[in-house]
This record gives structure tokens, C-alpha cells and sequence, in this order.
């Protein structure tokens, strides 16, 4: 049982990073976050990203906070993780 619970949140947390990397790709070719899959996975990435986006400004035409965003992602995975086997074990 505590292993499905592990498993089904490290699915979600694999699940989530790959889209969040899909969606930083498609800012590579702006035409693509107009079509209705840009659309939903900015639905769903954007308000994680606008949080990095308010305290780390673009630094000319580069835009760090995806990087910042995937090491804090990473950072919560293994937070979450950490809690998880306390709690549970």
C-alpha cells in the first residue's frame, strides 16, 4: 500500500515535469502555445511558472525562472518524498 502511494506521487510529479519541459520546448516555436494543446498545458503550467516569474525578471531576452522552476520542482519531489517516509514508516 505504502508503495502505490509512493509510485502514484512520483507518476504525478514525472507527469508534471515532463509537461512543464514540453511547455518551456514549445516557447521555441510561439505559434505552438496557440494551438488547444499549448492552451490546456499553459492552463496548467502557467500558474507554477508566473510564481518563479514575479521574483526572477528575464535577464535580456533569456528567461531563467523554467530552470529555477524545475530544480524547485525537483527540491519538492524529494521534500514530499522525505515527509512521506516519516510519516508513513
Amino acid at each position: 500500500m505504502v508503495g502505490l502511494i509512493f509510485n502514484g506521487i512520483a507518476w504525478a510529479f514525472q507527469i508534471y515535469t515532463i509537461l512543464l519541459v514540453i511547455y518551456i520546448l514549445m516557447s521555441w516555436v510561439p505559434s505552438t502555445r496557440e494551438t488547444k494543446f499549448g492552451q490546456f498545458l499553459a492552463a496548467i503550467v502557467e500558474p507554477y511558472l508566473g510564481f518563479f516569474r514575479k521574483f526572477i525578471p528575464p535577464l535580456g531576452m533569456i528567461d531563467i525562472s523554467p530552470i529555477v522552476a524545475l530544480f524547485a520542482l525537483s527540491l519538492i519531489r524529494t521534500g514530499v518524498f522525505s515527509l512521506l517516509s516519516i510519516v508513513l514508516y
